[in-house]
């Protein structure tokens, strides 16, 4: 990826992350967006230390003016997007505020429109781009708990496959990853009971690694991804078929 831009939101931890440090050792050059500054300036110096290239923006994918900040700095050298910021807010629906519903809203779906749109002028203009979207196996399968999260991530699927149909005349795909169980902080912090429920239903026996999830996102963003365009690659060990 000698020569490609890639944007990755939500890069301060977990998937976006790992999928900072996989682009980067791919040979990317990465810009990593989010609103925690101490850990993207973590990431960033562990990326350099390790030969690649990386910078740090501040990034609140909820705010439209933050977004044009970031546009202003580096939307015309972005070759690929990871729209990858995300948050839940569980609870029965019954019981959900609005306010608990529009913040995953504007986060998950509203935050990846506004980051596709940023770019996608420029890809056009290079007739070459990468937008990939992390969406999630419950915005295809439902979760209970989770209106406002599975709302927001069947969202960002039906934006990636009508993006997918706009862009596609230039040379620019649009895909998006669902994945299922992560290993992350959260889900080790998980007692024996839970994660035994959780893993019950996951045909591979094991929670998906970051790395794996991080690999998908460097094959999509690849030239040998050119002719795959409106896919939803489920990363989920077979949870849902």
């Amino acid at each position: 990826m000698t020569n490609r831009v890639a944007l990755v939101t939500g890069a301060s931890q977990g998937i976006g992350r790992a999928c900072a440090k996989a682009l980067a050792a791919s040979g990317a050059r990465v810009i990593a967006g989010a609103r925690q500054a101490e850990k993207l300036a973590s990431l960033v110096d562990e990326i350099r230390e390790g030969g690649g290239s990386a910078d740090a923006v501040s990034l609140d994918v909820r705010d439209q003016q933050s977004v044009n900040a970031m546009t202003a700095a580096h939307g015309k050298a972005i070759n690929i997007l990871v729209n990858n910021a995300g948050i839940t807010g569980d609870g029965l629906a019954m019981r959900m505020r609005d306010a608990d519903w529009q913040r995953v809203i504007d986060t998950n779906l509203t935050g990846s429109f506004r980051c596709a749109r940023a770019v996608m002028r420029p890809m056009l203009r290079k007739r070459w781009g990468r937008i990939i979207n992390i969406a999630s196996v419950v915005g295809l399968s439902g979760n209970p708990g989770q209106a406002n999260y599975t709302a927001s991530k069947a969202g960002v699927i039906g934006l990636t496959k009508t993006l997918a149909l706009e862009l596609a005349g230039r040379n620019v795909t649009v895909n998006a990853i669902a994945p299922g169980f992560v290993a992350t902080a959260m889900t080790e912090a998980l007692d024996e009971t839970s994660r035994s429920k959780i893993l019950s239903r996951v045909p591979l026996g094991r929670m998906g690694r970051l790395d794996e999830i991080a690999a998908a996102v460097c094959f999509l963003a690849s030239d040998e991804a050119g002719y795959i365009t409106g896919h939803v690659l489920n990363v989920s060990g077979g949870l849902y078929m």
